[in-house]
């Protein structure tokens, strides 16, 4: 059998600052590597290697990505195993529950030539502060953005028939649960499905549902009740028991993006920008939020000024992305100092160590 691999994010670069979610997707471990070390260090491709190994021996993985480098990851977990590895630096550093017992510190440090790296220890420190600052404005832009995004949803708020919608939710949790109840205790775990990247909006939509026999493709306005429907799902998969992967907005997380539940075949999700997706196969159907629930006319009759927010909304995001690429620059070049200080043996010592630990996991 073929092994599964999962993408999704555990943090963001959201209106709310870096979001993590690392403590609900690493909920379920009993064994955590994590990584400590300088940038351009090799812990993504440490990672990586050793997700390739095991999938390529049938374990099924999961791969936690970056949401400030397109080509990096910030984690990998072997669900079978019950054990994963994560990149333990800031932003996301990881606080351990029980140490030595559950979670092992990796110092990839000692594979740097320390001497190396003293010459530069100026620039380190202001390309550093550099890239602390300007990521702080890409959050504060998002905010900006997040506030317009506001004063968009509020026409489609007070034109919405809100009796209507909770009989819409309660006829759709009908459909999708019926009398059913989950085989365990309830488990939710969350995650982002995509991010605010450098190189723009990133979703991992496709692969997340790709084993869901039935898909639901909310389509919408902003306001239209997408979330509220989606957080109302959560709910009652928990009280029935269920394991249900819930998805936050990558733009901002207190929104819902999409809720799966493996256990009945399902996965449900807003799919408008930036993440728009239309059915093309059997089990796949749209749920008009727009067309059921709000006021026939209301697109026609604010069409100017959802133009005009609409027009600052994108420069606002468009300028967050172009911080965030800015950043990532900036990452680049404090990278390129890291690097040649690295002695890419012992990492590679330290990779083969940590393959072992898992290999006597797997025995």
């Amino acid at each position: 059998m073929t092994a599964k691999v999962l993408n999704y994010y555990a943090g963001g670069n959201t209106a709310r600052g870096f979001y993590s979610l690392y403590e609900s997707s690493l909920q379920d471990l009993n064994k955590l590597f994590i990584l400590k070390g300088g940038p351009g260090t090799g812990k993504s491709t440490l990672m990586k290697r050793i997700g390739k190994a095991f999938s390529e021996q049938g374990f099924d993985v999961e791969y936690l990505h970056c949401p400030s480098d397109n080509d990096s990851i910030d984690g990998v977990k072997i669900p079978a195993l019950k054990a994963g590895i994560v990149d333990g630096t800031a932003p996301h550093v990881i606080e351990p529950k029980a140490p030595g017992a559950v979670e092992e510190y990796v110092n990839i440090g000692v594979a740097w030539d320390s001497s190396k790296l003293s010459p530069h220890k100026e620039r380190i420190l202001e390309l550093s502060n550099k890239i602390n600052a300007t990521t702080q404005k890409a959050y504060s832009t998002f905010a900006e953005a997040l506030r317009v995004h506001d004063e968009w949803e509020k026409i489609y708020i007070e034109n919405m028939d809100f009796e209507k919608t909770n009989q819409f939710t309660d006829q759709l949790i009908e459909e999708l649960f019926g009398t059913q109840r989950g085989s365990g205790a309830a488990i939710v775990r969350h995650r982002f499905l995509g991010a605010a990247t450098p190189k723009g909006a990133v979703d991992f939509v496709q692969n997340l549902t790709e084993e869901t026999p039935h898909r639901y493709f909310i389509k919408g306005r902003p306001g239209s009740g997408k979330s509220t429907l989606l957080k109302k799902l959560v709910a009652h998969a928990e009280s029935r028991d269920f394991e249900v992967e819930v998805y936050h907005c990558g733009f901002d997380p207190n929104s819902l993006d999409m809720v799966i539940v493996r256990e009945l075949g399902f996965s449900i999700f807003d799919s408008t920008a930036p993440h728009e997706y239309f059915p093309n196969r059997q089990g796949d159907e749209i749920i008009d939020m727009y067309e059921h629930l709000i006021t026939p006319g209301t697109d026609e009759k604010h069409s100017e000024e959802i133009a005009e927010i609409s027009g600052r909304y994108k420069a606002k995001m468009k300028e967050a992305i172009g911080l965030l690429a800015e950043a990532k620059d900036l990452n680049d070049e404090l990278e390129a100092i890291y690097t040649p200080a690295m002695d890419f043996e012992k990492l590679d010592q330290i990779t083969q160590e940590i393959k072992n630990k898992l290999l006597q996991i797997a025995k």
